[in-house]
């Protein structure tokens, strides 16, 4: 199929971390031998090759101004829960970039269809593009979309009526999915297709415990524990140091390598001064992918602290918990969004209880003490990774939303 992506976040180059999981469903639907073309707003560090990895690449400007360059990217929200009015401001111009760029493209070449990944912002300009050009269109949902959906009437409408005209909808996960059908996406065309990891990538690595804790200058036998993600409330990342001061208790050399970036590295950071475990907690800021991978092949337990958080905003499925349980990790990870679709409690992993601190510090204390339980969570989570979770996994799934919406 020739397939035309529409998204607002792409790694900008390689081995970033914004939305690796767009780059990874279009590279797994090109190695699959489809034609892909993703186009996406421009950002000032983008440096991306024409093709990479068989996928064509479009990156549309769309400011008047450089200080209008602030959508997408994981820029439009102030952490998560408000949009930024430099992004407000900026949004009019990107929409109508955005169309622009998909007629010029469906101009030059023949697609089987449109893919539009967040219903919003994309969803509209996908929409008209889809009805000019008398395509078919998918929309693809991964969380901060729907919760903007639920934010004003203008919002849902407009939701509402992308979900009416698509001809399959895909959510990663079936929390995210039961929301999408509240606002109006008609149940027998969403489809839940949960994202993928890449295995060889986040795989274990006997060697990353002593190289990661000679890097941050920590002792070989240190209890290490990490979790990653962007700095923004819905992570949970505060209720992740709330619970150190007890895991410090049961063991008291134990630390917490919390990577990352967002607005609230400075809150956090405060945070553990205030809670007195400042000596036990690393915020080494951003990693790449590669490193990224070496630090979770490190971690003795791994964290998924996700919340709903105040405002209403939760992560669809986090793709930190599938690398976790690519690397065959001991991981705690909270009942919420899509993560109870993936792991298993006591299977593949333990869950607690979201916002709960206490409960977070006696899981993974659990985990410190009990390395049996701990490597055989782990190896179950790997397993599921490699007979269910894998990118071709994915590509395959989206294929068959592909064929439902092009009937």
């Amino acid at each position: 199929m020739n397939i035309l992506m529409l998204t607002s976040s792409y790694p900008k180059y390689v081995g970033e971390t914004t939305a690796p999981f767009i780059e990874s469903i279009a590279v797994a639907l090109a190695r699959r031998q489809h034609t892909v073309h993703v186009v996406a707003p421009y950002h000032p560090d983008v440096r991306r090759a024409p093709i990479e990895h068989g996928v064509r690449l479009h990156f549309y400007r769309y400011a008047p101004h450089r200080a209008l360059n602030v959508y997408g990217y994981a820029e439009s929200l102030r952490a998560d829960v408000g949009l930024r009015q430099a992004a407000l401001a900026a949004a009019p111009f990107a929409l109508a970039a955005s169309l622009r760029a998909l007629l010029h493209l469906t101009r030059r070449y023949q697609f089987d269809l449109i893919h539009a990944h967040w219903v919003l912002p994309n969803g509209a300009p996908a929409l008209i593009a889809a009805r000019l050009r008398r395509l078919p269109l998918v929309v693809s949902l991964h969380g901060s979309d729907v919760y903007l959906a639920y934010k004003g009437w203008i919002l849902a409408l407009s939701a509402a009526a992308v979900f009416r005209s698509a001809g399959a909808i895909t959510a990663c996960s079936r929390d995210l999915c039961q929301r999408a059908v509240r606002l109006g996406a008609p149940p027998e065309r969403t489809i839940i297709i949960p994202y993928g990891v890449d295995a060889h990538a986040f795989r274990p690595d006997p060697r990353a415990g002593v190289q990661v804790r000679a890097e941050l200058n920590l002792p070989p036998d240190t209890p290490l524990i990490l979790a990653m993600g962007r700095m923004v409330y819905k992570k949970g990342f505060t209720y992740l140091l709330d619970a150190m001061p007890h895991i410090r208790a049961l063991h008291p050399r134990a630390t917490l390598v919390l990577a990352g970036y967002g607005d609230l590295y400075d809150e956090l950071k405060e945070r553990a001064r205030r809670l007195g475990v400042e000596e036990a907690v690393i915020l080494p800021g951003r990693l790449p992918r590669d490193r990224a991978a070496h630090y979770v092949a490190a971690a003795d337990v791994y964290v998924v602290p996700s919340v709903r958080d105040d405002a209403g905003n939760v992560d669809g499925l986090p793709n930190t918990l599938l690398e976790g349980m690519g690397a065959a990790r001991p991981i705690v990870a909270t009942c919420t969004a899509g993560i109870p679709d993936i792991m298993a409690d006591g299977v593949h992993g333990l869950l607690v209880p979201e916002r709960n601190p206490a409960a977070l510090a006696d899981a993974i204390a659990r985990l410190l003490d009990n390395r049996d339980l701990a490597a055989r969570l782990g190896e179950a989570a790997r397993r599921r990774v490699l007979e269910e979770l894998s990118w071709d996994a994915t590509a395959a799934r989206f294929e068959e939303a592909y064929r439902r919406a092009t009937m």
